[in-house]
C-alpha cells in the first residue's frame, strides 16, 4: 500500500473486520430493547425455508402423477393427495399458488421487520451520538473536523443500520437456508447429494480467496472517495479564492486524476465481484450436470427436478456474498469509528455533588485567582492572572492578538478548565457548579454571531419556555433591533436563512444582543462585539451595548478602544499577563502599553483622512 493511502487524512476510511465480536457486543446495547423483534425475525427463517422448499416438492408430485411414477422419495416419499372431487393438477396448482403467496407475504414481513428493528436501534444510537457530541469540550472541536462529526451521526450510523437489513441478519438467514437445503437434499437422496456437493469445497476456497481480494479493492475505493470528498469540500469552501486567482483549471485537473483513480479502484472491485458471480454460476451448472448425469440412473424425474431447484436456491446466497461482505466490513468500520467517538471523554465535566448559590440582586461577582492556562503542554496563554469584578462593575480587556483576551472568556464560561488557580463566580469555584448553572449566570455575545435555522423569535429565545413573546419584543426594543425586525415581511416570524445570509453583520449582532438580554444573566461578556461592523452601524450597536451593560456585571473584550472608554476599569493583557489596569484616562496618562495601542489604532484610522485631505 502506498504512503498516500496511509495519509492520516484518509486513515478513517480503512476497513475493519467483517465480524468483530467486541463491537457487536457494544451494538447489542442498542438492539436489546427490540430483542423480541430480533427473535421474531430469526423465527421467520424456518417458515420461509419451508415455503422455499415447497414449490419444487409440489412440482415433483405433479411430475410423478403425469409420468405415472410412484417414486421413492426417501424421508420425503408419498404423494400430496387431493381432496375428493378435486383434480390432482388443480389441487397442486392451488398449493403452488398458496405457497407462493405465503412466501411473498412472509418475505415482506421479514424485510420490514429487519429494517424497522435496525432503524429503531439506530435512531437511539444516532441520538446518543448527537448528545455525546454536545457534551464534548471545545478543545475537541478545535482539532476534530466538522465533516467527520457529521459523518459519525449520519453516514456511519446508517451503515450500521444497513447491517441489520443486508448484513449480519441476512448472512445468518442465508447460512441457515444453505444448511437446510443441504440437509433435505441428503435426506432425499444421500447418494445423489454426495456427488452433487463435490463442487462446494472448491467454491468455498474460491470464496475465501475472493474475500481477501475484494477487501483490498473495497479499501481502495473508500480511500479514493474520501480524497474526492475532501477535494470538493476544500474547493467549495475556498471558492472565492479559486475564482479570484483563476485556479479552476488546476483544480479540475486534480479532480480528474482523483476521479479516474476512483474509477479504476471500482473497476477492480467490479472484476472480483464478476469473478465470484461467474464462479458460482459455473459451480451451479456443474452441479446440474452431475445431477442429470448421475441422477438419471438412480432417481426419477421428480427427484432430479427437486435437486436442480434446491441446488439453485443453495447457490443463490453465494451470488450476493460480495455485497453482504462489503456491507459487514463497512458496518464494522463505522461501528469502530462511532465507539471511538463515544470513548472520547469530555474534558469538562460537572461535579458529582455540585454547589448551587441562589441568584440575588447582588449576584454577578467574578474573580480570577492566579489563573494559568495552556491549550497544549506548557505553552502558557495565561500566566498568573488575578482580577476581581464586583457586581454591577464594567471592565474591559485589551491587548495585542494572542495576548489571551478571548481565553479569559473561555475559562470563565468553562469551555476549558484552568490548569492552575481558580475562577469564582459569586464566590463559588466554577468547577464546583454545573455547566448549566454557570452558563445561565453568564451571557456571552460572540464576535462571530451564530443564528440557527428557524424564526427570529426562536433565535432570541433559543427555545426556552420561560421567554415569551413579550420578553422577546422588549429585549429587541431595548437593543435597537425592534425597528428593523418590524420592517421585515414576517416580523419576528421571519425565517433565518443558512448562515443568516438575509441579515447584515450589524443586524446579526443586534439579534445576539437581544438574545443575551432576554436570557437575563448576571454577568455579561462581549467578545469583540463590534470588530466586524462598519462605523455607521457601530453607533447603533453601541447604543445596544450600553443597554446590555446597564446595571449588571460586564466584561468586554475590545478591539476598538473607542468602544470601552466609559467602563469602570480596563485591563491590559500582554503575553498572558495583566501589565496595566485603570480607567481610560489613567492609562493614557501613564503612557504605557495601552497608550501605545491607542495611538497606533488612531494613527491607522487617521492616515486615510490625511491622505484624502492632501489629495484634495
Amino acid at each position: 500500500m502506498s504512503d498516500s493511502i496511509r495519509d492520516p487524512i484518509y486513515e478513517e476510511e480503512a476497513l475493519g473486520k467483517a465480524y468483530d465480536a467486541r463491537l457487536l457486543r457494544r451494538l447489542w446495547h442498542y438492539v436489546a430493547p427490540y430483542r423480541w423483534q430480533v427473535i421474531l425475525t430469526l423465527g421467520l427463517v424456518g417458515p420461509l425455508f419451508v415455503l422455499e422448499v415447497a414449490p419444487a416438492w409440489i412440482i415433483k408430485h405433479g411430475l410423478e402423477i403425469g409420468l405415472g411414477e410412484g417414486g421413492e422419495g426417501g424421508a420425503f416419499s408419498g404423494p400430496l393427495t387431493a381432496p375428493d372431487g378435486v383434480g390432482p393438477f388443480v389441487w397442486l396448482a392451488g398449493l403452488y399458488l398458496l405457497a407462493t403467496v405465503l412466501s411473498a407475504g412472509l418475505h415482506y414481513v421479514h424485510g420490514v421487520l429487519m429494517a424497522t428493528t435496525g432503524q429503531s436501534a439506530m435512531r437511539d444510537l444516532r441520538s446518543e451520538v448527537f448528545d455525546h457530541i454536545q457534551k464534548l469540550h471545545l478543545g475537541f472541536f478545535d482539532r476534530y473536523p466538522v465533516g467527520r462529526l457529521v459523518t459519525r451521526a449520519t453516514n456511519d450510523v446508517e451503515n450500521v443500520a444497513e447491517m441489520f437489513s443486508a448484513g449480519i441478519v441476512a448472512l445468518v438467514t442465508d447460512l441457515a437456508k444453505m444448511v437446510g437445503f443441504a440437509v433435505v437434499l441428503f435426506l432425499l437422496s444421500a447418494k445423489l447429494a454426495s456427488w452433487t456437493f463435490v463442487v462446494v469445497p472448491v467454491l468455498a476456497v474460491a470464496a475465501i480467496i475472493f474475500r481477501l481480494k475484494v477487501r483490498a479493492a473495497f479499501r481502495m475505493v473508500r480511500v479514493r472517495i474520501a480524497r474526492i470528498n475532501a477535494h470538493i469540500q476544500e474547493t467549495v469552501t475556498g471558492m472565492k479564492v479559486v475564482q479570484l486567482f483563476t485556479r479552476e483549471e488546476r483544480n479540475l485537473r486534480d479532480f480528474d486524476e482523483m476521479n479516474a483513480s476512483h474509477r479504476d479502484a471500482w473497476k477492480m472491485s467490479i472484476r472480483y465481484d464478476a469473478l465470484l458471480f461467474s464462479a458460482v454460476e459455473v459451480a451451479q451448472n456443474m452441479t446440474i450436470t452431475i445431477i442429470v448425469w448421475y441422477g438419471t440412473g438412480i432417481a426419477e424425474a421428480g427427484i432430479i427436478y427437486v435437486f436442480i431447484d434446491w441446488m439453485r436456491r443453495f447457490f443463490m446466497p453465494l451470488r450476493d456474498l460480495s455485497a453482504k461482505y462489503s456491507v459487514m466490513q463497512s458496518s464494522m468500520a463505522s461501528s469502530e469509528r462511532i465507539f471511538q467517538l463515544f470513548d472520547t471523554e469530555p474534558a469538562v465535566r460537572d461535579p458529582e455533588t455540585p454547589r448551587h448559590v441562589p441568584r440575588t440582586a447582588s449576584s454577578g461577582r467574578v474573580q480570577f485567582e492566579d489563573v494559568w492556562f495552556a491549550y497544549q503542554g506548557e505553552d502558557w496563554i495565561l500566566r498568573g492572572v488575578n482580577f476581581t469584578v464586583e457586581p454591577g462593575e464594567k471592565v474591559a480587556f485589551v491587548g495585542a492578538t494572542g495576548a489571551g483576551k478571548t481565553t479569559v472568556i473561555k475559562l470563565l464560561t468553562r469551555l476549558y478548565d484552568v490548569n492552575r488557580g481558580r475562577i469564582r463566580v459569586d464566590r463559588v469555584d466554577v468547577r464546583e457548579m454545573t455547566q448549566t448553572d454557570l452558563r445561565q449566570r453568564v451571557a456571552t455575545v460572540l464576535q462571530d454571531v451564530v443564528l440557527f435555522s428557524g424564526s427570529i423569535a426562536d433565535n432570541i429565545s433559543l427555545g426556552r419556555d420561560d421567554i415569551d413573546r413579550d420578553l422577546i419584543v422588549q429585549a429587541a426594543r431595548s437593543v435597537q433591533a425592534h425597528s428593523f425586525i418590524e420592517r421585515l415581511p414576517d416580523g419576528y416570524e421571519t425565517e433565518v436563512r443558512e448562515r443568516a445570509s438575509n441579515f447584515s453583520a450589524g443586524q446579526r449582532q443586534l439579534l445576539s444582543f437581544a438574545r443575551a438580554l432576554a436570557h437575563g444573566a448576571d454577568v455579561l461578556v462581549l467578545d469583540e462585539a463590534t470588530s466586524s461592523i462598519d462605523s455607521q452601524t457601530e453607533a447603533l450597536v453601541q447604543r445596544g451595548i450600553h443597554v446590555l451593560m446597564e446595571n449588571q456585571t460586564s466584561i468586554a473584550i475590545a478591539h476598538r478602544l473607542s468602544t470601552i472608554q466609559d467602563v469602570d476599569r480596563i485591563y491590559v493583557l500582554h503575553a498572558g499577563q495583566i501589565v496595566e489596569q485603570g480607567s481610560h484616562a489613567e492609562l493614557l496618562a501613564r503612557r504605557g502599553v495601552y497608550e501605545k495601542l491607542y495611538r497606533l489604532q488612531y494613527q491607522d484610522q487617521a492616515a486615510p483622512v490625511a491622505a484624502a485631505g492632501a489629495g484634495s
